[in-house]
């Protein structure tokens, strides 16, 4: 195939921005491998980006979407350890292989276009080998990309989660769903939150929660966390909330504990900001801001995943034509889902 359909963003202004057309398949350099994407996984970054929300650079006219899995189909001269053929996913920082993101400029559908088209060429050191046997589909591999490295962050990356320690979750979205899955299969006790007693119970039933917290119907909602631990406190904190909801976090938090600062979801007025490190150092607390992960963090989040056949939650599939793309885009901002949205690159 010598051309391929490519999504672009020539503004920024709305999802409708999106265009697409026809353009060469790229051509992999000495280090780089042509993969055929299969599978793209969104993220709210993406939405963010795709309506000029996105606090960080963004390169004009950029093909969108960070989150990708596929197949080798082409190899550079001086690529190791990969064969056309193989599973692959991509990481999300190009700059990234161990350790601490430095920066956000090096990041697919950003600085770097993104994944939104049917084949892209990568440097071989931020791809990530998946054995051919195992069951996840590609559109589960694509949605370990940012979900699954930003949950394993944060469960692994400072202070390592050990058996019958207890992770408190805020929130039903993919970060959220998929740290759920990892902390179960970890040995942890697990809580989440939601509004929706719907999502509640959806997730107590396919998921296995051991315990749900409706915060709407309680809105002290850490006074709960107290209760079902004991007056311990949760090891884990996935903090999805942010200014609105950090006080109740810490205030939910065991002496010792960790908070993973990963979303920004809940607002709160500037007179009624919480004193965070007042809080923080009146539990030992660790408060730590998450940006994502390495290529390292994918690749053992991936391992662990594929080695237990644990299935990573997708919701609901797309198609790659505009109107399904744009669909897939108003399904994500709807809020409806539970765990992850997936576009199947054809």
């Amino acid at each position: 195939m010598a051309t391929q359909r490519v999504f672009r963003l020539p503004q920024r202004t709305s999802i409708h921005d999106l265009t697409v057309g026809e353009e060469k398949v790229p051509e992999p350099a000495a280090h780089e491998v042509l993969v055929r994407i299969r599978s793209v996984a969104l993220n709210f970054r993406d939405f963010a980006v795709s309506t000029g929300k996105y606090p960080f650079p963004v390169k004009e006219n950029v093909v969108p979407c960070s989150d990708l899995a596929g197949e080798v189909v082409g190899l550079g001269s001086a690529v190791e350890d990969f064969s056309e053929g193989d599973k692959v996913i991509a990481s999300f920082d190009l700059n990234t292989p161990s350790g601490a993101m430095q920066d956000w400029l090096h990041s697919l559908g950003g600085v770097y276009d993104g994944a939104l088209r049917q084949f892209i060429a990568l440097p071989w050191a931020v791809l990530v080998k998946v054995s051919s046997s195992t069951s996840l589909g590609f559109s589960q591999l694509a949605a370990l990309v940012c979900t699954g490295t930003t949950a394993w962050n944060a469960l692994y990356g400072n202070m390592q989660l050990k058996p019958g320690q207890t992770v408190l979750l805020l929130g039903t979205g993919g970060v959220s769903i998929t740290g759920l899955i990892l902390a179960k299969a970890a040995g942890a006790q697990t809580i989440i939150t939601s509004s929706s007693d719907s999502k509640l119970k959806h997730v107590q039933e396919k998921y296995g929660v051991d315990h749900i917290i409706n915060y709407k119907s309680n809105p002290n909602w850490s006074e709960e966390v107290l209760r079902i631990t004991g007056g311990r406190g949760a090891d884990f904190i996935f903090e999805n909330g942010g200014a609105g909801t950090i006080e109740q976090s810490i205030n939910s938090v065991a002496y010792g504990g960790n908070i993973a600062v990963i979303g920004f979801l809940a607002s709160a007025d500037k007179d009624k900001m919480p004193d965070v490190a007042a809080l923080a150092l009146s539990k030992g607390a660790v408060v730590r801001g998450i940006m994502v992960g390495s290529t390292e963090h994918l690749r053992e989040v991936t391992r662990f995943v594929t080695s237990k056949n644990l299935q990573v939650a997708v919701e609901k599939e797309f198609g790659f034509s505009r109107e399904d793309v744009i669909a897939a885009f108003e399904y994500l901002v709807s809020g409806q889902h539970v765990g992850k949205i997936c576009i199947n690159v054809d």
